[in-house]
């Protein structure tokens, strides 16, 4: 299982190298399940994940009631705006922004339907 968290947490690092590279993703909410996935691979790591000021109030959030902080949340629809905005500016093909903005819909919806951590 823990082999599995660590793909998943260097998953979400590539995607979010790409959304850094490719106006395509946005990289905070990446970077924010990539710890997740990373804390629960290793046990030290873990425990310095859950020690870091940022990443371990978040990650206790998670873990306890499936929260997300308010921070965290405008940090993602920040990212989110700017991805697309980017993608905008840069004139992407109609059918490159309707599937985007399909999907950050999706992961917006996911992300303020949690509650509050």
């Amino acid at each position: 299982m823990r082999f599995l968290y660590a793909g998943l947490g260097l998953l979400c690092v590539a995607f979010a190298v790409v959304g850094v590279v490719l106006p395509l993703l946005p990289t905070v909410p990446f970077l924010l399940l990539a710890a997740f996935f990373f804390a629960n691979s290793s046990e030290r790591l873990h425990n310095w994940i859950l020690a870091h000021n940022l990443f371990g109030p978040m990650i206790q959030d998670w873990n306890d009631n499936r929260a997300i902080r308010p921070g965290a949340k405008k940090a993602a629809t920040v990212s989110i705006a700017a991805v697309f905005s980017l993608s905008f500016i840069l004139g992407a093909p109609g059918h490159v922004l309707a599937i985007q903005s399909l999907v950050l819909s999706c992961v917006l919806i996911f992300i303020w339907t949690r509650p509050n951590g």
